[in-house]
């Protein structure tokens, strides 16, 4: 590990949180708080876990040898500095850039704002219950409105929210599949779809997770999600938290109740092709993450992800073995560092 990176690590550590980690950790291990401490440490230093990296991935209860096949939060930056070149980024950040690149692979109507005259806005929206806008470089939801086009008394007082708003993107609500509908109404249930163009530029499909939304929320962010198995679209376990460090896991969707294991996504194959396919657009931007919406016609693109989250996809309740992906990344990657 950079030694000048573990400075930094150490430096932003929250000492508050690390203590709560500590503590969690001794409830769970009875270990003594001063052993976790320092195992901590050890597992920064070795293989740059951070605290939470170390609570949410269990690293108290795996050997050196389990430790070792983790995408921790430094290798997740390695690999990002590694597989993405940081001149063809701006293509998935921004989200008018990534429509146009991505054109072919979007279903729905979709309108860049600063782009269109009033006119064509209005066209766009006329006989529509409801429409999403989004800025243009938001992330993790931030920046992103479900409206209703009844909360504004007419057009002008909508087209008023879009320029003050800052709104780039305008777009048609996804014609959800009734099976994604049914998961949770009300929220587009993305599939998050990982994939890696290899030393040779194959593309490789590494993971694939349902997200659904919990509550009242109309997106999937940060909410509970479960892996999809590539070529039956069954989901394989109970669902975690989106927010990783609560730990919290779900045999069945909390507000609709249904069992999840076993429970079928249509159009999974469907989605993982496109997702290979579309890999190649950019070879520059070799790793990234996608998130696919499930439409009645088939998959289609909500966005794509340069920083995938390290997480989500090698939890306990995920991986039963105590095996995370680096493994499966560094057989695509043969010239990558840990």
């Amino acid at each position: 590990m950079e030694l000048s990176y573990l400075g930094r690590v150490l430096k932003g550590v929250s000492f508050e949180k690390l203590n709560s980690v500590i503590d969690k950790v001794h409830e769970i291990t009875g270990k003594s708080k001063m052993s976790i401490f320092f195992d901590i440490l050890h597992c920064t230093r070795k293989y740059g876990a951070g605290y939470f990296d170390y609570q949410i991935f269990a690293f108290y209860k795996l050997s050196e040898e389990q430790r070792a096949t983790f995408v921790t939060r430094t290798v997740s930056r390695k690999m990002n500095q590694f597989f993405n070149d940081p001149n063809y980024t701006h293509l998935f950040d921004n989200k008018d850039e990534f429509n146009k690149t991505f054109a072919k692979f979007i279903r729905r109507r979709w309108l860049v704002i600063p782009e269109s005259s009033r006119e064509e806005i209005e066209q766009f929206v006329q006989g529509k219950a409801e429409v999403f806008v989004k800025i243009r470089d938001g992330e993790c939801s931030h920046g992103v409105e479900r409206i209703k086009m009844t909360d504004y008394p007419n057009f002008d007082a909508f087209y008023q929210h879009l320029l003050s708003g800052g709104f780039c993107l305008l777009e048609d609500v996804v014609d959800q599949h009734e099976e994604l509908e049914r998961l949770h109404p009300g929220s587009v249930n993305c599939m998050r779809i990982i994939t890696l163009l290899d030393d040779d530029g194959v593309p490789h499909c590494l993971y694939a997770v349902q997200k659904m939304g919990i509550g009242d929320t109309y997106v999937d962010c940060n909410c509970m999600f479960a892996p999809v198995d590539f070529e039956t679209g069954l989901i394989r376990y109970p669902a975690h938290a989106g927010n990783t460090p609560l730990g919290i896991v779900y045999d069945e969707q909390p507000d609709t109740h249904i069992k999840l294991v076993g429970y079928h996504i249509p159009f999974a194959p469907e989605a993982i092709a496109m997702c290979l396919e579309a890999a190649k657009v950019i070879p520059q931007v070799r790793y990234v993450g996608w998130d696919v919406a499930i439409s009645k016609d088939g998959p289609e693109f909500i966005e794509g992800n340069m920083y995938c989250a390290h997480d989500f996809w090698q939890l306990p309740p995920h991986t039963p073995d105590g095996i995370g992906m680096l493994p499966t990344i560094m057989k695509y990657a043969k010239t990558f560092r840990r």
